[in-house]
């Protein structure tokens, strides 16, 4: 359970004494007189501190804690009282054990649910719950590591049918695309799937996947939405062979310095499933590549 913190504030106190000055010097110098604080006595002070610093606690109690405030008098039991005895640990345990069942029917049980579908609960909440149960007891049935096995490979089937669901027509529209391109006479289809069509043949070295390069490119979806262009911000982009997408590394260790190709890249030598900016999941990709430099 959560517990609410009391924040005491050190105050120093302050008490200043003034002496009126003699007027004269004499023989018989009389001892300044002290000068009365207008204050209150410390135990006075400290009371009243103590009752200033509740200021908010119950609507914590109430709000935060779950604490019905017909049971306050429970409350200060175990203020009075924290040095818990046995019923007192029974209690706390068992106030836990709600805390956490409120928990797991308020907030795991629909986040799960989002995980797993955006809009239907499928999870059947009463076996979650003897799952969830089971565990705490450990008397499960299975493992938990065959558990979060389990889980993870549901998981990924569920976001698998959800993503296809949403963004299917994406993967379906490029595969038509790339099966129409690749019957072109000036295209060619690698092993891969990647298609490529030569603008300009280069005669400078051609790089290695390790190999540091500079480019300028533009790229587009097939519907010729452009997503992102060097040429339009005017400054080439650098970077090694084997640190962008797959369809990327496999072009550009063909091409000679100095090529400008086009190249078509499907969805699984790309971005796959994964949102990147501008690009929706399972997008066919053209680029514009033209390399100008292996930088040493």
């Amino acid at each position: 359970m959560k517990t609410f913190r009391f924040i005491l504030i050190a105050l120093g106190l302050l008490v200043c004494f003034s002496a009126s000055a003699a007027k004269k010097a004499k023989k018989n110098k009389k001892e300044a007189e002290v000068v009365k604080v207008d204050t209150i006595p410390m135990n006075d002070f400290s009371y009243a501190y103590g009752i200033a610093q509740t200021n908010g606690l119950m609507n914590y109690l109430v709000q935060r804690m779950g604490v019905d405030t017909a049971y306050v008098s429970y409350f200060l039991n175990g203020f009075d009282n924290p040095a818990m005895d046995e019923e007192t640990k029974q209690m706390k345990a068992y106030v836990a054990g709600k805390e956490i069942r409120h928990q797991v029917e308020s907030q795991i049980l629909p986040q799960v649910n989002k995980q797993v579908n955006d809009s239907v609960d499928l999870i059947n909440s009463n076996r979650f719950i003897e799952g969830f149960r089971a565990a705490i007891a450990g008397n499960t049935t299975i493992t938990p590591d065959s558990a979060q096995a389990v889980t993870a490979k549901q998981l990924e089937y569920y976001n698998n049918v959800k993503m296809e669901a949403k963004y299917g027509q994406n993967r379906r529209d490029g595969e038509a695309f790339l099966v129409a391109n690749a019957k072109k006479d000036s295209v060619q289809t690698t092993k891969s799937g990647l298609q490529y069509k030569v603008l300009t043949m280069g005669t400078g070295a051609t790089p290695k996947a390790t190999d540091k390069v500079k480019v300028n490119y533009e790229g587009k979806l097939i519907d010729g939405t452009v997503f992102d262009s060097s040429y339009k911000r005017n400054q080439p982009a650098t970077f090694a062979c084997n640190q962008v997408i797959k369809g990327w590394t496999e072009a550009l260790t063909m091409m000679p310095v100095g090529s400008k190709w086009e190249i078509y890249i499907p969805q699984e030598l790309g971005y796959g499933s994964r949102e990147a900016g501008k690009i929706p999941p399972f997008s066919t990709l053209i680029f514009t590549v033209e390399l100008l430099e292996i930088v040493q």
